[in-house]
């Protein structure tokens, strides 16, 4: 369940790679390591980790909620410390997958997030997706232009 005072960020991105090779990229943690993070843990079942190492000070934390495979992934996120903003799995990630012409349409829905952390979390998933259009662009299964 949302919070009443939260808002949900959203981000849209096409990528050049079939859906099978994107969805990879949130449940190995090798791959996830080449777009977000210098460590990962990941087990992707409902109810396993989700730990990512953004940067030596940086993590995020969370727990898988439901995979679909190839089509959706949800889970939990929020930053490990005892001053974070966000307290690991405070807050929801939403990642669903549409297959487009042997390309894929991600999108990103970011729910639970105080109004004050929309920003950053928006800045940080800006910054995030690209790369991960990059890496799935670099990796079999990309779409033969």
């Amino acid at each position: 369940m949302v919070p009443a005072d939260s808002e949900i960020l959203e981000r849209s991105i096409r990528i050049e790679a079939r859906p099978e090779t994107v969805y990879s990229f949130f449940t190995d943690p090798k791959k996830m390591v080449l777009w977000k993070g210098t460590l990962a843990e990941l087990d992707p079942r409902p109810g396993g980790i989700y730990r990512v190492e953004i940067t030596g000070n940086d993590i995020a934390r969370g727990e898988y909620v439901e995979l679909v495979p190839y089509n959706r992934i949800v889970f939990t996120w929020g930053w490990e410390g005892e001053d974070s903003p966000l307290l690991p799995g405070s807050s929801t990630v939403e990642i669903t997958l549409v297959e487009d012409h042997g390309a894929t349409l991600l999108t990103l829905r970011h729910l639970g997030l105080p109004a004050p952390l929309i920003k950053t979390h928006g800045e940080g998933w800006d910054h995030f997706l690209p790369r991960l259009q990059a890496a799935a662009r670099q990796m079999p299964g990309r779409c033969k232009n």
